[in-house]
């Protein structure tokens, strides 16, 4: 996803942590980052919109329930190992993997 200008932080970066940005888990350096990077492009300003409102709907119907830690480490896990597999593919493919 690229609204097509140049970034200092490119797309699949912000995207790749923007949970991480909506929990607050960012520095202040890359939080700034990410901010301006959302000021600047519509495309992942609308897909920051998307995962926020999926995360207040969550947090809404299931925020009462405490999450296990070892069910929270396997689907950070499981996160993290996605982004490594799209992070080693040609920029064509992730395009299409992320559409």
């Amino acid at each position: 996803m690229s609204c097509g200008k140049p970034h200092e932080v490119p797309c699949s970066e912000v995207l790749a942590v923007v949970y991480h940005y909506l929990d607050g888990e960012l520095d202040q350096r890359n939080c700034s980052q990410v901010q301006e990077h959302l000021d600047e492009c519509g495309p992942c300003l609308r897909e920051f919109g998307l995962e926020e409102s999926v995360k207040r709907l969550v947090g809404k119907h299931c925020g009462c329930d405490p999450v296990p830690p070892d069910l929270r480490a396997k689907v950070l896990g499981k996160i993290e190992q996605v982004q490594a597999e799209l992070s080693e593919r040609p920029p064509a493919e992730q395009s299409t993997a992320a559409e």
